[in-house]
């Protein structure tokens, strides 16, 4: 007979339901959702967007929120914890999936700190007459694609202290560091961003805006980019495929209603985005009606452009501007520090498994050592070009490799599927019907496929954003490589800790005859 499961190191847990769902809207509520998703939406149809968004949501963001939910709470591991329990040979899928989030957390930790510096440049409007060339030249001090060992000491130092103030959260534990910090700052987040949109909604031209966010373009639903746009920014919005949810929800306790926290992060996470189109919509129409033009005729409606640029010259203009830009920049840093304590817990949580070490531990020794590769790469001169290129080719192809391979393995590897839908069923008052099953075993990974492919074809026709193809092959295609070789080179150090002996709680015989 099979050794029960508690032979296995006891786990921590959330102090409840309520400490999971606010822990797992954090992860997911972050940078993208206000800098991407209303360029994006805007972009592709505008009100027509919302339906290919909606759909994607369905058929795939909640499919497979719902499949690294129901692998972490029933296999009760990280990442590489969970994908060994399923079969020895699929651990490298595990380690994938940390090398993914070790790699976002580096460049992750520096965009919260330029919003950290933002909220007190908001104070006395100190980008000037020329918000873009002060955060590209005066801020930055960007050199342009390279690996400079210039640093810039207006980024380097707050990035240390960022850094030093996320390890003690991080070595605090899930219920006294990664709970208590989302129970404070997502609240917080909340009342922040309502403050802000609730202002924006009152400025000049803010109803043009708001027509041009929501006004259909029916066309753009023949367009099979829209609906590629859709899927993609869904799937980058969710925290999933890259270990967050599976690692968070295995510290879910045994009878946690799991699939309805599901629906309930997913849904939160999408009425937060479409908060953020309505502030950041009603803000640009004031800024095109303060300029006498037309929205379509603005730059910078997404990314990087959009917060760091575009919004200070909207603060600017408008009457109590420093208020409104110390809003919003005080809610992209919540946002992305709620966000990167979720990713940072992914690494730690499967070396803390992997190699027996405490929270401490493995706060010291791999998050210091994400920390040093953190400052040496982005606190320097060329931090942007390496950061945009790097973030480009971890999300549009690792990312969705991952959960395209998670994916197969679930359900033709492993053929775990049926078991892992009869447990969501077992411990959720949800049921979750056989669409489920086909969603993740045919519908999601053809999707995904269809978005790799377009993404390596842009890819491979020339390199990205015009860099020079050597620094491309070093920072795009090389890191890929990396995650790659350190999958494979973790997978192959023994555990410290017991791994193989553990069996699942048992599922009722009958469920699956009955449902």
């Amino acid at each position: 007979m099979a050794q029960p499961e508690t032979t296995t190191p006891v786990r921590e847990q959330w102090s409840g339901q309520y400490g999971f769902i606010l822990a797992a809207i954090g992860s997911a509520v972050g940078l993208g959702n206000i800098w991407r998703f209303p360029g994006v939406a805007y972009e592709n149809g505008g009100g027509a967007f919302l339906l290919p968004y909606v759909i994607a949501l369905l058929t795939a963001g909640i499919p497979i929120l719902l499949l690294d939910y129901s692998l972490g709470h029933r296999f009760r591991g990280a990442a590489p914890t969970v994908f060994r329990r399923l079969g020895r040979r699929f651990e490298p899928l595990g380690w994938f999936q940390v090398a993914i989030s070790f790699v976002i957390a580096t460049y992750y930790t520096v965009i919260v700190v330029w919003a950290i510096r933002y909220v007190g440049f908001s104070v006395d409007l100190a980008w000037g007459d020329d918000p873009g060339s002060f955060l590209v030249n005066d801020f930055l001090r960007a050199s342009g694609p390279g690996f400079e060992l210039d640093f810039v000491g207006g980024i380097f130092w707050p990035m240390l202290v960022l850094w030093v103030a996320v390890l003690v959260v991080m070595a605090l534990g899930v219920r006294s560091g990664l709970e208590l910090l989302n129970k404070i700052c997502i609240p917080l987040l909340v009342v922040t961003f309502a403050a802000m949109v609730v202002r924006a909604l009152f400025l000049p031209g803010a109803i043009a805006g708001l027509n041009a966010f929501f006004t259909p373009d029916w066309d753009a639903l023949t367009d099979a980019n829209v609906w590629i746009a859709a899927y993609g920014h869904i799937f980058f919005s969710l925290s999933i495929a890259f270990g967050i949810m599976v690692t968070y929800s295995s510290y879910m306790a045994r009878r946690s209603n799991v699939a309805p926290t599901g629906f309930v992060v997913g849904f939160a996470n999408s009425s937060f985005e479409v908060l953020a189109g309505i502030g950041v919509f009603a803000t640009l129409g004031f800024m095109a009606a303060q300029q006498s033009i037309a929205i379509d005729d603005l730059e910078g409606l997404t990314g990087v452009g959009l917060s760091f640029s575009t919004f200070p010259q909207i603060v600017s203009m408008m009457p109590g501007g420093p208020l409104f830009g110390v809003l919003f920049f005080l809610s992209l840093s919540l946002a992305g520090i709620t966000s990167l304590i979720s990713i940072l817990q992914v690494v730690s949580a499967a070396f803390q498994e992997k190699f027996g070490l405490s929270r401490v531990q493995a706060s010291v020794y791999v998050g210091g050592l994400c920390a040093v590769i953190s400052l040496f790469l982005y606190s320097s001169t060329s931090g942007l070009s390496i950061l945009d290129t790097v973030d480009k080719f971890t999300n549009e192809v690792g990312v969705v490799a991952s959960a395209i391979a998670t994916c197969i393995v679930v359900t033709v590897g492993a053929r775990k599927l049926p078991e892992l839908r009869s447990h969501l069923n077992t411990v959720s008052t949800a049921h979750i019907g056989r669409w489920w099953s086909v969603l993740i075993g045919a519908v999601v990974p053809l999707a995904l496929l269809g978005m790799l492919a377009s993404s390596l074809s842009d890819l491979l026709a020339e390199p990205y954003e015009g860099y020079p193809a050597t620094f491309v092959a070093i920072a795009g295609w090389g890191v890929l490589v990396l995650m790659i070789l350190a999958a494979v080179v973790y997978t192959l150090v023994p555990w410290q800790r017991p791994v193989d002996d553990f069996t699942p709680v048992e599922l009722p015989a009958k469920q699956e005859v009955r449902r």
